[in-house]
């Protein structure tokens, strides 16, 4: 594995930490059952490759951007709503998951094909 793949490898670790201990610092009041579906909701984007690859890549690229959840921790703080704070720090944090484990952000050749590599076997 390149080095500098490793790299974006560790700061997605630590970009998933932040997104906990934000989680954490927020309270953290979700009940076990609804943290495990916010957290894992990015990956319905999914369903989009239903589409074609092209449509597919966007879509899931729009929703695993560390952007998308920091919006939705801004919005949370503006309009005061906990609930969004808690759901942005979770979103923020599953993108970096995602990318700690080598599943980065999709090209339109098709779903294995990520910024990070070819996940799985050649």
């Amino acid at each position: 594995m390149k080095s500098e793949i490793i790299w974006q490898r560790i700061e997605a670790a630590l970009i998933f930490l932040t997104g906990m201990w934000v989680y954490s610092s927020l309270g953290g009041d979700l009940s076990w059952w609804l943290l495990v579906l916010v957290f894992f909701a990015p990956d319905l984007s999914f369903a989009a490759y239903l589409a074609g690859p092209r449509i597919g890549a966007f879509v899931y690229n729009f929703v695993h951007q560390y952007g998308f959840g920091l919006v939705l921790l801004m919005l949370g703080s503006v309009g005061g709503s906990s609930l969004l704070l808690q759901i942005g720090a979770l979103w923020f944090a599953h993108s970096g998951f995602d990318r700690m484990l080598g599943y980065g952000l999709k090209t339109p050749e098709g779903f294995r094909f990520t910024h990070l590599g070819r996940i799985g076997r050649d």
